[in-house]
């Protein structure tokens, strides 16, 4: 019998596999990776220079630890180019081929590469992996001023623990918030304001422009011609799903891989989760989401056909001088905000439609005890 063949050995691929065994001991299961295997929580990656963990401290079992516990197999350094749908066979770049009786991709999402000009635009570094964060570690010697492109969730975070390590710090949007896709102005002012008292530079409303190297370092040369210095750039603008094999094979791609409520494509030998899967037009880049996915599809590849479903699945930020918790209306949802203001750090922001119903929330400061009430009040997202 050919094994279920998992390509990808993020939370999404680790996940499913786990959630396999608990239902089927015997289904055969080959894994397949890009880089070493090793098993680690993506999420800890933006927070963890405050603890002073490396790479390796924040790795935790290796793929072949982890072959050994689930009694499957897992090929590593090992990149798959191309997937042969009539024959059943994946191909990857080192000449390796392996069949499949289904195909799972689980293959996550990239960082966004932006453009400069400059002799130094190549020196930009993005933090999507354990790899990332091991070179990001190394960059960080002997530097002092830490220039990040970019005020969505990961910049923040990366910004909270490089104050906190006493690192200074200049974030430059050209949204004129901080968060400004998923908090309203009043609960963003929480936010700036805490990281500003910690000593961070905002510069919202433009871009970076030309990246130099200077005696001292680097100069950053913003489109509305602010020059800054600083010993290190970060580029935080945000994912894109990892698409080009599922594309190039015939599967349809939209934002992610085009999946159903059984996480399949149109291909009904294969399927898609996590960072990579566009489920019913939501791609959800975020821990929950794929804990429910995996455990839905891995009842489906055992047997017991299953539609996943997604319960409301508040965010966490992790900005430690202003906490702030976040559970954004479901797509094409209409309403309006309802803001109250608890003190000077603290907002609650309720999303609500026109009879008043709660269809999402942001809060922060004092208010993130009120997540769990609030929580329970919401729709879920994907019933």
């Amino acid at each position: 019998m050919e094994p279920v063949v998992i390509i990808g050995t993020g939370l999404a691929g680790y996940t499913l596999a786990r959630e396999i065994r608990k239902l089927d001991a015997e289904l055969p299961l080959l894994l397949i990776s890009a880089d070493d295997g090793r098993a680690y929580s993506k999420p800890m990656l933006s927070n963890a220079l405050v603890k002073d963990k490396t790479a390796d401290q924040l790795a935790g079992a290796s793929a072949t630890e982890i072959a050994e516990q689930l009694d499957i197999r897992i090929e590593t350094m090992t990149e798959i180019v191309s997937i042969d749908r009539e024959d059943k066979t994946v191909h990857s770049k080192e000449d390796g081929s392996y069949r499949y009786s289904r195909l799972v991709l689980a293959m996550g999402a990239d960082t966004i590469k932006l453009g400069f000009e400059g002799n130094a635009a190549d020196d930009v570094v993005s933090i999507n992996d354990l790899s990332d964060y091991a070179r990001f570690r190394e960059r960080l010697q002997d530097k002092q001023h830490i220039l990040i492109l970019g005020a969505g969730l990961i910049g923040c975070e990366f910004a909270n623990d490089l104050l906190r390590t006493g690192y200074k710090v200049s974030v430059v949007d050209p949204g004129d918030q901080a968060l400004a896709r998923l908090l309203p102005k009043q609960c963003a002012g929480n936010l700036e304001q805490a990281l500003s008292a910690l000593g961070i530079n905002w510069h919202f409303g433009t871009t970076a422009d030309r990246i130099e190297k200077t005696a001292r370092g680097l100069q950053i040369t913003l489109s509305d011609n602010t020059r800054i210095e600083a010993d290190l750039v970060i580029s935080a603008v945000g994912l894109k799903s990892r698409i080009d094999l599922a594309s190039s094979s015939g599967l349809n791609c939209n934002r992610g891989i085009l999946v159903d409520r059984y996480l399949n494509t149109n291909d009904t030998d294969i399927f898609a989760l996590g960072d990579c899967a566009e489920v019913d037009g939501l791609v959800l880049p975020f821990v929950m989401p794929i804990m429910h996915a995996a455990r839905a599809l891995a009842k489906t590849l055992t047997g017991e056909i299953s539609e996943v479903t997604y319960p409301a699945m508040p965010v966490v930020v992790k900005t430690p001088n202003c906490p702030v918790v976040i559970a954004p209306p479901a797509g094409g949802k209409t309403g309006h905000w309802h803001i109250d203001t608890l003190d000077d750090s603290s907002t609650r922001a309720r999303y609500l439609d026109n009879q008043d119903r709660l269809l999402g929330f942001a809060l922060t400061g004092t208010a993130v005890s009120e997540k769990q009430s609030l929580t329970k009040a919401l729709p879920p997202v994907l019933g």
